[in-house]
């Protein structure tokens, strides 16, 4: 169902931040329809490919309208991720310091 970790974990977020109450599911539905319908008026081929990417940005996007995190920590956040795996040797996990 999942070609990689980080798609389980964005599924996961999204249904724990529901049930939490953070966003319907109704709510979810309409961000990730509303993110397909952007990718498919880019032009974007409809063959699945890119399912999670959009499901990420239409989780970003509420996550942010709803005022649980905002648009520069995520960046930072993405990019704490990304300078832990350039520095990471292959075969170990990555591992985020703390701040």
């Amino acid at each position: 169902m999942f070609a990689e970790p980080w798609q389980a974990q964005a599924f996961a977020l999204a249904v724990k931040l529901s049930e939490a109450g953070y966003f319907t599911w109704k709510e979810w539905a309409a961000a990730l329809a509303a993110e397909l319908k952007a990718a498919a008026d880019r032009g974007e081929p409809d063959d699945g490919s890119r399912y999670y990417e959009h499901w990420l940005a239409a989780l970003e996007r509420l996550v942010t309208a709803k005022g649980l995190s905002d648009a520069a920590a995520l960046a930072e956040r993405k990019e704490a991720w990304a300078d832990a795996y350039r520095h990471t040797p292959h075969g170990k996990p990555v591992e985020l310091r703390r701040r």
